[in-house]
């Protein structure tokens, strides 16, 4: 295998089936050990051992039956010789639902390095997606 932006590219979707099975393990398969991953609300994960744990909790419960959905990648850049990012937006489907809500996708970035031969995940930081007029609802909601 070559270092190519088509191989990283591939990661979010894999991640996104992962997902669709319950499978935590999967869904970090190709993070490394040492990674760090940067939750919604803030949290920060420093190890893949740590993310699975707290993904496999999440699936069980809260998230049990949720599908991701319409995911893309929008640029993936190899930024120098075994370093690259990747910019990925997901939707998140509950039980039942047919069409994830506006406020419910999220984009990612991803920094990846060139390990063994494949690219492994380093670090993400996961965001929602929020229009102008969601961002000011927000911070009205905040002001009180």
């Amino acid at each position: 295998m070559k270092e190519s932006v088509e191989a990283m590219s591939a990661i979010p979707g894999r991640m996104h089936e992962a997902w669709n099975r319950e499978d935590a393990a999967g869904f970090f398969a190709d993070f490394a050990e040492d990674a760090l991953f940067v939750e919604l609300e803030g949290t920060i994960h420093r190890s893949r051992a740590e993310m699975i744990a707290a993904h496999e909790a999440l699936l069980g419960t809260v998230m049990k039956g949720s599908r991701l959905v319409q995911g893309e990648v929008p640029f993936a850049r190899i930024i120098s010789p075994g370093v690259g990012v990747v910019h990925g937006r997901v939707g998140i489907l509950m039980p039942g639902e047919e069409e994830p809500p506006p406020a419910r996708f999220s984009m990612q970035l991803f920094v990846m390095v060139w390990r063994d031969d494949r690219w492994v995940v380093v670090a993400l930081e996961n965001a929602r997606v929020l229009s102008l007029e969601g961002m000011a609802a927000l911070e009205t909601l905040a002001a009180g």
